[in-house]
């Protein structure tokens, strides 16, 4: 048993952890069972970025561009390695990894197999083929004023303020909408005294115009799932990712934010030892949230990947399988491939080669 005051710096620690990922802690983070397949070292090592489909390249580096990120230069690839390792024959891709901050966002545009399936229209935050990255700005409402300046489409209706009931959380502003192929993205302000602190030390910027500077990294990707302690049989039990936060998000702040009348969720924080956390979004309410297609392609835009680097591919590779999910490709010669969680989410596996 801890002492009275360890105990209460070890809260307050979790509590800091859990306010940095973007919401309040409403409980303590349980201890996490001892289970016969729990590694005794994470297999997970790092988050080392997010990949996103889009149809058209040109026009979604242009919009990232327009929000900060900066590009790298692109490739091709349509080696018989690559249609291993992402499980579609004749795969052909043109790829581009943008930057802001220390992370990584990659835009994969499908030039063969054609027909990539586009992201449903009326995609909600409850259908589990939802994903969104978080991009954490520093002023709200200049950031507000600038994506409206570039038309962006809405999902929440405006900017939130989590109310002051939040404790922990009270302040943190955050607002969602689309970039041009209808994946979510979300944008979070963290005020004086929350949130982690290498948000508020804001790197000397002399990008222009100087609105570009709002945009200082990505804290977090998030997924929607189903049933929060099946997934956390994977992701935690048999990859070792830490839970660093729990809560529980509801009332009109969460609805408009969300655009789901009702919503109730139950949230998850994950981090590695690096890299952007993955935060599982249980939607307690509305219910009735529809299924990833099981037919989901690499080449449908509401496939995302998240890319982890791993010491052993084979490892994650069986935990899918053992905990709902199931492997897409065989590790191919680069050391990689991809796996879906038992909701059809995405990891792509790279070997640690030091490991």
């Amino acid at each position: 048993m801890l002492h009275h005051k360890s105990s209460n710096r070890l809260l307050g620690t979790v509590a800091a952890m859990a306010v940095a990922m973007g919401f309040t802690l409403t409980r303590p983070v349980a201890a996490e069972p001892e289970t016969a397949s729990k590694p005794a070292a994470p297999v997970i090592n790092a988050v080392d970025g997010v990949e996103v489909v889009v149809s058209d390249l040109a026009r979604s580096k242009a919009f990232f561009e327009s929000i900060g990120f900066t590009s790298g230069p692109e490739d091709e690839s349509s080696s018989s390695a690559e249609a291993q390792r992402i499980g579609l024959p004749g795969a052909h891709v043109r790829r581009v990894q943008l930057t802001l901050g220390a992370e990584h966002l990659a835009l994969l545009q499908y030039l063969a197999p054609g027909g990539g399936r586009p992201v449903p229209l009326d995609t909600r935050g409850n259908d589990l083929w939802f994903q969104h990255v978080a991009i954490v700005v520093s002023d709200m409402d200049r950031a507000f004023a600038w994506l409206r300046s570039h038309h962006v489409a809405f999902v929440s209706s405006g900017p939130q303020t989590l109310p002051q009931w939040n404790r922990a959380a009270a302040g943190i502003q955050a607002f969602y909408f689309a970039d041009p192929d209808g994946h979510t993205l979300e944008v979070i302000h963290f005020p004086k005294g929350k949130g982690n602190p290498r948000w508020q030390t804001h790197a000397a910027c002399s990008r222009t115009p100087s609105e570009l500077c709002l945009f200082l990294g990505i804290d977090h990707t998030a997924i929607t799932v189903s049933d929060t302690d099946q997934s956390l049989a994977f992701y935690r039990d048999r990859l070792g990712l830490k839970v660093v936060g729990e809560s529980e998000n509801y009332g009109p702040e969460q609805e408009h934010l969300n655009g789901v009348f009702g919503a109730r969720l139950r949230i998850t924080a994950l981090r590695a030892a690096s890299g952007p956390g993955i935060e599982l979004l249980q939607y307690l309410s509305p219910r009735g949230g529809r299924p990833m297609p099981p037919d989901v392609r690499a080449n449908d835009l509401f496939h995302w990947q998240v890319v982890v680097s791993a010491s052993d591919g084979g490892t994650v590779s069986r935990a899918a399988g053992a905990t709902g999910g199931r492997s897409i490709s065989q590790m191919a010669e680069a050391g990689e491939a991809l796996v879906r969680d038992r909701d059809g989410h995405t990891l792509r596996i790279r070997v640690s080669r030091g490991n």
